[in-house]
């Protein structure tokens, strides 16, 4: 093995955001004084879905997962003193993406910038949403148009913007298998291509192809991980060539960031996560020809909630420690030639090309979103059953299980909390902006970017117009709903009579059982309130009620209040469950208990599902929560017979 000049390193970036503008940018120059090399945008839940802060929906979110931007102002303050014509920076939002870019332009040219300088990333795969984090507003088709406008606009205005990053990264979180995670990722950047095909001249098509890149995700078994990446960069180079025509190996490049797998961070034994994080970056680092070129890295207490900036530290000396201190950056690709390494990838793309095939003969990613779905949900099913039947080991979650307490989550639990306070100052601040502005501007620049919807023109340049003006992040998708309408997505859960009952016959002989005490079939209603799109876990647990024989009722993610109300009315259900996992969870089942009471329906025990802290697990309690669950809660089982003994009116006549 001979050495190489030495490769230059990825970019190294912390995905960070939360409470307000003005916090995320104390964190974000902070964090670039510790060597960061790029930005990495975390928005909360309103602004992802189009809501400004005092909106309804909003209510327990602001500030939460993310940073609340809801104007220009706010915009401002998230990248005060920090030079974006000298930033890289990655923004993750999707369904808001040509609002946020718009915002963001308005910010640099403020600044004196000279936007076509601009270097960074929009997500923009709003495809992926309707599969995984549910982030979605408006239908397929419209979303596609959407997309197609913010890279259409970058390819005029700037070059140097990656205007999507095709993200199979939520994939693997919903469940994905490595063929699945290639095949409906590829599908996903295959119909945005088609999209721009038209918008661009023939000559300029593949300069465009060069500047779509992607987000993907890195498990454990980082053998196969790294396979998968290799993979992901011959398929990609063989459709760009074969489908599109791209001659210059430069724009068929494979460009990629990553962030590890979040899904496998565990609650138990929490400072396992350390080493899981490290050994999962290997997959994205080690092969040079397949390497990422920004990384992220989780903090090892994201599933106890969020972290602090020390944490996230942590994480970014990883990176630095891989970067600069080994001497990977100074080998050509340590795998080319290996038979074990080629077989597995040939294997790899093999299966992607099937499923590929199959999207294609259902009209391509956008048809065959409720397909996508459904197989999601399946392989999420066989994945978790693995782990439970101890197929899979996990280890202090089904393998090794006896541990000391862990010194890292003394004292304050070893997570941030975001003060309620928050959210408050946050309206308030968004009203002042709402006072202060130009209302003629603002009622102007509405008119014409609803004008530019109806008319099918590209949304950009009427989107940072009315940035400029004014207008508000609710305003503007408000304007999107109006003309493209609302949408809600497959649940990827079908709620007919299920025949699987391998290792069921226990609990269905005990819903049955109960069912008849009750004099119908056993009745379950999984909601989800608020903005969390994770459904992951919902899913799961109305497909195994399912299965079970309970009749469930499951309408999918962000419902309102009254609309979960209005639902158990509807079904009269004998247990409900909620599922939370934004951090919300005080808020809102403190609004869905009232509102059941009031209803007359605090009868149904409910239980509630999240990343929930021990304290709140005692005001949960206190509210009347029956049963709370977190992710060591993974033995679904255990959780039917607890909806079972709930519903049982024998054990509700003795209590």
């Amino acid at each position: 093995m001979s050495f190489s000049p030495k490769d230059r390193p990825w970019l190294i970036r912390t995905y960070a955001g939360h409470s307000t503008a003005r916090d995320s940018n104390a964190l974000y120059r902070s964090n670039l004084q510790k060597g960061q090399t790029g930005l990495s945008v975390a928005f909360d839940l309103p602004t992802q879905t189009g809501y400004d802060s005092d909106h309804l929906l909003a209510q327990g979110e602001v500030g939460k997962v993310g940073v609340p931007i809801c104007h220009l102002g706010d915009m401002r303050s998230l990248f005060e003193q920090i030079p974006l014509d000298q930033m890289n920076t990655s923004m993750t939002i999707n369904a808001t993406a040509p609002w946020l870019l718009a915002l963001y332009i308005a910010v640099a040219e403020e600044q004196g910038a000279d936007i076509s300088a601009l270097q960074g990333t929009v997500q923009n795969d709003i495809i992926k949403e309707y599969l995984s984090r549910g982030t979605y507003i408006c239908p397929p088709q419209p979303s596609l148009k959407l997309i197609g406008d913010v890279a259409e606009y970058c390819y005029e205005q700037l070059p140097k913007w990656n205007p999507m990053n095709v993200c199979s990264y939520h994939l693997q979180e919903a469940g994905a298998t490595p063929e699945q995670e290639l095949a409906f990722a590829l599908a996903t950047a295959t119909a945005v291509l088609d999209e721009l095909q038209e918008r661009v001249p023939a000559h300029d098509f593949p300069k465009l192809v060069g500047r779509i890149s992607f987000f993907v995700n890195a498990g454990i078994r980082f053998v196969t991980e790294m396979c998968k990446m290799r993979a992901f960069v011959d398929l990609w180079d063989e459709i760009c060539e074969t489908r599109y025509g791209v001659e210059n190996p430069k724009y068929r490049r494979f460009r990629y960031g990553v962030q590890v797998n979040s899904l496998g961070l565990t609650e138990q034994q929490p400072e396992n996560n350390v080493y899981r994080i490290l050994i999962e970056m290997l997959a994205v680092t080690l092969s040079k020809n397949a390497r990422a070129r920004a990384v992220q890295l989780p903090a090892w207490n994201e599933a106890l909630g969020l972290p602090r900036p020390w944490d996230q530290q942590w994480s970014m000396r990883m990176q630095q420690i891989m970067a600069f201190e080994t001497d990977l950056l100074e080998y050509e690709d340590l795998f080319d030639g290996n038979p074990t390494i080629e077989a597995k990838v040939a294997r790899l793309k093999d299966e992607a090309r099937h499923e590929l095939a199959s999207l294609d003969a259902l009209g391509g990613a956008i048809e065959a979103i409720g397909y996508m779905k459904s197989r999601l949900v399946e392989s999420n099913t066989q994945r978790l059953n693995k782990i439970a039947s101890k197929e899979t080991t996990v280890v202090g979650v089904n393998k090794f299980t006896t541990g000391e307490p862990s010194p890292l989550t003394a004292g304050d639990g070893g997570i941030m909390t975001v003060d309620p306070a928050v959210e408050q100052d946050q309206v308030d601040r968004l009203n002042a902006w709402r006072s202060a502005r130009d209302d003629a501007s603002v009622a102007s620049a509405l008119r014409s970017l609803r004008a530019a919807a109806q008319a099918g023109e590209n949304i950009m340049p009427a989107s940072i117009a009315a940035a400029k003006a004014g207008v508000t992040t609710g305003e503007w998708a408000a304007q999107m709903r109006l003309i493209y309408g609302e949408y809600r997505g497959p649940t990827g859960v079908a709620r007919g009579v299920s025949n699987k009952s391998e290792g069921l016959d226990e609990i269905r002989e005990a819903v049955d059982l109960v069912s008849q005490k009750l004099g119908r079939r056993l009745g379950f209603l999984m909601g989800k309130p608020g903005l969390d799109g994770h459904s992951n876990g919902a899913e799961q647990i109305a497909a195994r009620a399912r299965d079970c024989g309970m009749e469930i009722a499951y309408d999918g993610i962000r419902l309102t209040p009254e609309q979960l109300i209005a639902s158990v009315q509807e079904h009269q259900p004998h247990v409900i469950g909620l599922s939370i996992l934004s951090g919300s969870h005080i808020p809102l089942v403190e609004d869905m208990m009232k509102r059941l009471q009031l209803a007359q329906l605090d009868n149904i025990p409910v239980v509630v599902g999240g990343i929930i802290p021990q304290e709140d697990m005692t005001r949960l309690t206190a509210m009347g929560v029956a049963k709370i669950y977190t992710p060591k809660d993974f033995e679904l089982n255990a959780i039917m017979m607890d909806i079972v003994s709930l519903a049982d009116p024998t054990d509700l006549a003795a209590e």
